[in-house]
């Protein structure tokens, strides 16, 4: 059973940072597609950016530039940088780990990010 934990969340205003972390259960970034979700109040899971066993990365159009996946397979942990946050980007944040890029098997409980202006 994989299991992923999400740190890093909090409150930043407008133009911060935060970076949030995605702790595995196991060696699964040798296996698992990692992606990052958001989901604000009222709006849609989105993809923001996803990094594929290979290492190659996807971001969302509303996050190119701005933020940076990465993984550590030595210490089991995705990571994502976030910068230049603007409100837009207020909402809980999920890791999913996936077999494939267009399926998600596993997910974590969520961090919630809050941008102020």
């Amino acid at each position: 059973q994989v299991q992923l934990v999400e740190s890093g969340g909090g409150l930043v205003q407008a133009g911060g940072s935060l970076r949030l972390s995605c702790a595995a259960s196991g060696s699964i970034f040798v296996i698992y597609n990692i992606a990052w979700y958001r989901q604000a109040p009222g709006n849609q899971r989105e993809l923001v950016a996803l990094i594929k066993v290979s290492g190659s990365t996807n971001y969302a159009d509303s996050v190119k530039g701005r933020f940076t996946i990465s993984k550590s397979i030595v210490k089991n942990t995705v990571y994502l940088q976030m910068n230049s946050l603007n409100p837009e980007d207020t909402g809980t944040y999920y890791c999913a780990a996936g077999l494939t890029t267009s399926q998600y098997d596993y997910w974590g409980q969520g961090t919630q990010v809050t941008v102020s202006s």
